[in-house]
């Protein structure tokens, strides 16, 4: 039954005042800094020689292990007491260098070098003692380890006496009988003494207050939550986070109050006096198993409610979920009895035979509701109707775990009954006591979900999805991980043991990575990060804005700022972390040739925005032409730039093409830039009149720069017009195809007023062998016209009268 301890170390946790754990005490180490280290061989060799006979019992070995572990922590102490000491010697040294091979060095160099190696052997020596023993515990508490756990599984698979056994049948009854009959004689007893009875009788109006408060609880507690619940519930439909969260705060009731009424019956027998040892065990032992009772109670109403607030955890109907909360609760019950009477067997000493035969039928009963719970529960975890084709992976690891669950059950009776009693409980047990923790691990997620609804503001359903409820659902499935391992016969010592390591770390290169490395490198970069974009914020809001410096330089700057700012934060955080980086150096090396091969592109891109934030060719709205794409720059970062094209998309382009390639800067510098506008007339037009006409256009234009003026050219004779062009200097280029249409529309006008005429393209076509055409069209012509008598002919000669019949 270590499990179920285990489970109730965590369940009285909340009623500690009334709990008693007992933890068995172990030899204690002075905290002086200076090892007993005689002492230490001592209780080394003990163990050494305990170990290889495997003689102790399991509780001797952990009392044992106990005291290693606690040397262990003084040997990791030492290991890292002269730290910074021998790192001061060895930069010391490092700064002297390596001594000449010809042995031509300065007496004072020289002298000081020994010196300084002397120093660091003296620093080293109680260090590497300290590794040595720590060493030597860790094997040690490996060895009682592997022990006990091969004592686990031999018990496990130790075959017992039979509880179908008739002969035993009578010593089970004679073994409950007995434990409650000594209890009913301790009372008799204690009744009998006048000075006992006198003083009950003294008691008897605090012993009456106390169990008329303890039944008044038991009775109504529960009564008395769900009235208040439906009172905040009345007529309310679709009811906000805020009342979700007060209904479950209130439910709570259910639990504390019968509990608490509970704790005053119990208390209102202990005023009497006339309690023994083996009732006051009773009474401790009936209260834990009271709240587990009540717990699972409580539970099977948040997972399977006669009515909520919200959609319910299962896709079950009313009545299917009336039945969940009839098996739940009666599986509650019986947790509650055996943990009861597993707890009297072991404090009275039942025989083997007498606790399989008082225990078999609980297994039984737990077995057939565990069955039954289990087929509701994979009816509701299977998809609603009107989505049965889109099964999730999480639905589907849900029923296969239903299913080995319910496997387990109908195992477990069988092994008990041949005999294998310890399996059957290792198997029986922990499936309802993960049941219930999933329960509770279930019902914490939609507290949080509606918690976090409530104070952001949002609906239930899309606080669901939110990444902060999903985070902390993770962080309390990895907070009940160590409680699933203690159900399924983890030992506690196993879990610290394996913290220990955790926390320890592991060697990579050289240098020891732990959890507070990471977290130091985390909080120390966080900072760092932090304070660059600070830095970044105030260059780009207010110093950079007061210099002479264009927009693209601006940007460069404050970019440029970040990079640098993230290196030094790593190389910071990395360095204030105690890691050696000249330990990964080889590591580093290898990393660099497969990320040179690997990543030549990524790397390429990346030194390519390096060169255009120095060179800065093309700046932050530059309006730019690579590859045949036309564009503003709107963003140049490490890897790429983005180009916002005229029609308002965005092209991501590598920053490589920017180094390597072919780009036109229309703005690079001034926006100054040529606009073009070709114009055509028709033959016959005055072309001195076309170029005036054309150069008061130009010069008319606020945007065309006077200096230099605009230019008129007669380009040539073309096929079907006089090609003139205007060519002239805008003071914006970025205006140009304004410019160009409004010169246009002047043209357009004032041709129009000078009747000069703007062609149009015409065309003559001649056409090959006119006569088969002629041959053709007369062809078709007859065929027409003998199909047109062909269809007369075929007509019928009556006539329709309307209604559908010819006659």
């Amino acid at each position: 039954m270590r499990y179920l301890r285990y489970l109730m170390i965590l369940l009285t946790l909340a009623v500690a005042a009334t709990a008693s754990v007992h933890v068995p005490h172990a030899s204690a180490q002075p905290a002086d800094t200076a090892i007993d280290y005689s002492r230490w061989d001592e209780v080394a060799t003990f163990s050494e020689s305990a170990v290889e006979l495997r003689r102790a019992s399991n509780t001797a070995f952990e009392e044992l292990r106990s005291e290693i572990a606690n040397w262990r922590k003084q040997f990791q102490a030492a290991r890292d007491a002269n730290s910074s000491a021998i790192d001061s010697v060895r930069a010391q040294l490092e700064a002297l260098g390596p001594a000449p091979e010809n042995g031509s060095e300065g007496e004072e160099v020289a002298a000081e070098r020994a010196q300084l190696n002397a120093r660091l052997a003296e620093l080293e020596a109680p260090v590497k003692k300290a590794e040595l023993a720590h060493s030597r515990a860790e094997s040690l508490i490996a060895g009682i380890d592997t022990i006990i756990r091969e004592r686990q599984a031999e018990e496990l698979l130790e075959l017992g006496p039979s509880p179908l056994n008739p002969t035993y049948f009578d010593d089970g009854i004679r073994a409950l009988t007995d434990s409650f009959g000594k209890i009913g004689r301790e009372v008799s007893t204690a009744w009998s003494n006048p000075l006992q009875r006198a003083e009950a009788k003294e008691d008897l109006p605090a012993i009456l207050f106390l169990m008329v408060l303890g039944i008044l609880l038991i009775a109504r507690g529960r009564r008395w939550t769900k009235r208040v619940i439906k009172r905040l519930t009345r007529d309310r439909k679709d009811a906000g986070a805020g009342l979700w969260v007060a209904t479950f705060a209130i439910s709570l009731g259910s639990l504390i109050l019968p509990w608490l009424g509970t704790y005053s019956l119990i208390e209102a027998a202990y005023a009497t006096g006339l309690l023994g040892v083996r009732g006051d065990m009773f009474l401790s032992v009936l209260l834990r198993a009271v709240f587990i009772y009540l717990l699972v109670l409580w539970l099977s109403q948040r997972i399977f409610p006669a009515s909520e607030l919200r959609l319910p955890f299962l896709n079950l109907d009313v009545q299917q979920r009336r039945y969940g909360r009839l098996y739940t609760a009666s599986l509650g019950l019986v947790i509650a009895s055996f943990y009861v009477l597993t707890s009297m067997s072991q404090a009275a000493g039942w025989p083997e035979q007498a606790t399989n035969v008082v225990l078999f039928p609980l297994i039984v009963v737990a077995s057939l509701l565990l069955v039954w719970l289990v087929r509701i529960l994979i009816l509701g975890a299977r998809q609603p109707a009107d989505n049965e084709d889109e099964e999730t992976y999480r639905g589907r690891f849900t029923r296969l775990m239903l299913r080995a669950v319910m496997v387990l059950a109908v195992v477990a009776p069988v092994l008990a009954a041949i005999g294998y009693f310890k399996a059957a409980q290792s198997l029986m047990l922990p499936s309802l006591f993960s049941l219930m923790l999933v329960a509770a691990l279930i019902v914490l997620q939609r507290l949080v979900n509606e918690v976090y609804a409530l104070l952001r503001g949002r609906s239930s359903d899309g606080a669901a999805d939110s990444l902060t409820p999903v985070l902390v659902g993770f962080v309390l499935v990895l907070l009940s991980l160590p409680i699933f391992a203690l159900i399924w016969g983890a030992r506690l010592v196993d879990l610290t043991e394996l913290w220990t390591q955790f926390t320890e770390g592991v060697s990579v290169g050289g240098v020891q990575i732990s959890p507070a490395i990471f977290l130091t490198v985390a909080i120390v970069f966080a900072i760092g990060y932090a304070l660059t974009r600070a830095l970044q914020g105030t260059l780009k809001n207010t110093i950079l804005p007061k210099t002479k410096l264009d927009m693209g330089g601006r940007n460069a700057v404050v970019s440029g700022v970040g990079y640098i700012g993230i290196f030094l934060a790593a190389l910071i955080a990395i360095t204030s972390a105690g890691i050696d980086l000249s330990s990964l150096a080889i590591v580093a090396g290898a990393l660099s040739v497969g990320i040179g091969f690997g990543l030549q592109n990524i790397v390429s891109n990346f030194v390519s925005g390096i060169i255009l934030l120095i060179e800065r060719p093309i700046s932050q709205g530059d309006w730019i032409e690579v590859g045949g794409i036309h564009g503003t720059v709107k963003d140049i970062s490490v890897r790429s730039t983005v180009i916002e094209t005229f029609d308002r998309s965005d092209v991501i382009v590598p920053n490589a093409d920017f180094v390597s390639g072919r780009v036109t800067n229309y703005t690079r510098g001034n926006t100054v830039g040529r606009l073009i506008v070709p114009v055509g007339v028709a033959y016959g037009s005055d072309t001195k009149q076309v170029e005036k006409i054309l150069r008061e256009v130009a010069e008319a234009h606020p945007m065309v720069l006077a200096n230099p003026a605009p230019n008129v050219l007669f380009r040539g004779f073309g096929a079907d017009s006089l090609d003139f062009e205007i060519r002239a200097i805008l003071r914006d280029v970025n205006w140009v195809m304004n410019v160009h249409s409004d010169m246009n529309h002047e043209i357009a006008q004032k041709f129009s007023e000078q009747a000069i005429e703007i062609p149009f393209a015409q065309r003559d076509v001649w056409l090959r062998n006119p006569e088969t055409l002629n041959r053709d069209f007369a062809e078709s012509k007859q065929t027409g016209t003998r199909t047109a008598a062909i269809n007369e002919q075929t007509e019928p000669q009556g006539t329709d009268d309307g209604d559908g019949d010819g006659e």
